[in-house]
C-alpha cells in the first residue's frame, strides 16, 4: 500500500487533522515558504503529533547542524533535502544522524529522474520544476517520464484527491505527497486530510 505524507503543518488544528486522520508522514517546512515554521514551534507541533505518524523535516541548503540538531532533539523523524546538496552534504549528515534521508528533484525532463537514481539517499521525491522555486509550487509535470524506478520515490506537485487514483494505478510511488491538494484558502483543511488520506488507502500494493 502506497504511503501518504501531508507536507506543511503549521497549526495545531493542523496535527488534530491528521491524527484524526492517519497518515503515514507529515512535513514540517523550515525552508522560506508561505508554510515555513521555525524550530519552537514544531517541536511544540511534533509534542501534539501521534507517534504512529513520521515527522519530516523540509529543508533547502540549511546549515547541516541545523538539520542535525532537529533529528537529535527527535523534532524530526526523517531529512527532505530539496535544494542543491550534493552527495558530501549527504555524507556529512549520514556520519551525525541516522535519520532516513528524503532527495527532492524538480523534473523538468527524464534526464533529471535518471541523473538522481544513483544518489545515496534512502527515499527521491519528485517534484515539479519551476523556474526560480525549490518546490511547493502545486503544480504537477509529466508522470509519463517517470521509468521503472529501483529506488522508493515519493510523487509530489499537484496532488490532489483528484489524481490519486491516475497517481497509483499507472505508477508505482512508495507514498504521495501532498500539500496544497490539502489546503483550502492557503490552510489545511481536515476534510480534504480526511478524504485524501482515504483514497490513497483504497489502494493495495
Amino acid at each position: 500500500m502506497a504511503k501518504i505524507k501531508i507536507c506543511g503543518l503549521r497549526r495545531e488544528q493542523d496535527i488534530e487533522a491528521v491524527n484524526a486522520a492517519l497518515p503515514d508522514y507529515i512535513g514540517f517546512v523550515f525552508a522560506r515558504s508561505k508554510r515555513q515554521i521555525d524550530e519552537q514551534q514544531a517541536e511544540r507541533l511534533k509534542a501534539k503529533l501521534n507517534p504512529a505518524i513520521k515527522a519530516v523535516g523540509v529543508f533547502v541548503n540549511a546549515d547541516p547542524e541545523r538539520i542535525i540538531n532537529l533529528c537529535h532533539s527527535q523534532v524530526i523523524d526523517l531529512i527532505q533535502l530539496h535544494g542543491d546538496e550534493d552527495e558530501d552534504y549527504l555524507k556529512r549528515l549520514r556520519s551525525r544522524v541516522a535519520n532516513k534521508i528524503i532527495k527532492a528533484v524538480r523534473v523538468k525532463e527524464a534526464q533529471d529522474i535518471m541523473k538522481a537514481l544513483d544518489f545515496p539517499c534512502d527515499y527521491l521525491l519528485f517534484d515539479a520544476f519551476r523556474e526560480g522555486e525549490y518546490g511547493g509550487s502545486g503544480r504537477t509535470f509529466d508522470w509519463s517520464l517517470l521509468p521503472q524506478i529501483p529506488k522508493p520515490y515519493f510523487l509530489a506537485g499537484g496532488i490532489n484527491a483528484d489524481n490519486i487514483a491516475q497517481a497509483l494505478t499507472e505508477h508505482d510511488p512508495y507514498g504521495l505527497d501532498v500539500s496544497s491538494g490539502a489546503e483550502t484558502n492557503g490552510w489545511k483543511d481536515p476534510k480534504k486530510i480526511w478524504d485524501i488520506v482515504a483514497r490513497v488507502r483504497q489502494f493495495k500494493a
